[in-house]
């Protein structure tokens, strides 16, 4: 059974005429160590998807399954819980607290149970020098660059050691070397922690890097093209 499952989710928003429908039946299935870029114009309901996947919003139908738990069949507290030891995120700004240093702004997934375990602080350590950024551990973000401040942000991502991966326009702020140098440091990061990874993009070059390409579309999620579906492992 796949590690990720989702079956025929549709989203819905209620309006003063007919409800706006964002999603139509999507359907995808992820193992560990796969990973996913999803296409698609601005407005199409890609980061919907994305939220829905990270349960930071509901389906209006359909199911999803992370391993063997339905994440919405959980009380608030209990999917709090899964959200931050199984789900790792990163969006287009990079999120980090200014007040932070760049180690505390890894370690901020941590302390959710109120303190830090020793070997988290070693594993952040670790994460920073595998994205380079062993001699920033200190600086605060407004002392980096914008390619530094999105690899903060993909050690943040790791550091809980999720089972999922998900990429919201990661590359969206940065010129195109740096784009093209955190999408291969995405991927070689996700392979090596065998976790899953789903990208939303709007860069054909990013999502040209990934396993599978879906297009979405009128709110459902297709093939890239016929034929389209590419294997890069």
């Amino acid at each position: 059974m796949p590690d990720l499952l989702v079956d025929n989710v549709t989203k819905q928003y209620p309006t003063r005429a007919e409800p706006l429908v964002v999603l139509r039946g999507v359907s995808l299935a992820l193992s560990a160590g796969e990973n996913l870029a999803i296409v698609g114009p601005s407005g199409c309901g890609k980061s919907t998807l994305l939220h829905i996947l990270g349960t930071l919003d509901d389906p209006t139908s359909g199911t999803v399954r992370l391993g063997d738990v339905d994440p919405f069949d959980l009380t608030e507290p209990e999917l709090a819980a899964l959200r931050n030891r199984q789900i790792g995120f990163i969006f287009q700004d990079h999120h980090l607290l200014p007040q932070c240093s760049v180690l505390e702004n890894v370690l901020l997934p941590t302390i959710a149970a109120g303190r830090t375990p020793p070997e988290s602080l070693d594993r952040a350590r670790t994460l920073l020098s595998r994205v380079g950024l062993e001699q920033r551990l200190e600086h605060r973000p407004a002392e980096l660059s914008g390619g530094e401040r999105q690899r903060a942000a993909v050690a943040r991502a790791l550091i809980n050691r999720p089972a999922l991966l998900l990429a919201d326009e990661p590359t969206g702020n940065l010129d195109h070397a740096n784009a093209a140098s955190i999408a291969r440091l995405l991927l070689e990061l996700q392979t090596q922690e065998k976790t899953m990874l789903i990208v939303v993009t709007h860069s054909l070059e990013v999502a040209g890097m990934m396993q599978r390409q879906r297009v979405l579309d009128d709110g459902h999620l297709i093939a890239a093209r016929p034929g389209a579906e590419t294997s890069n492992s």
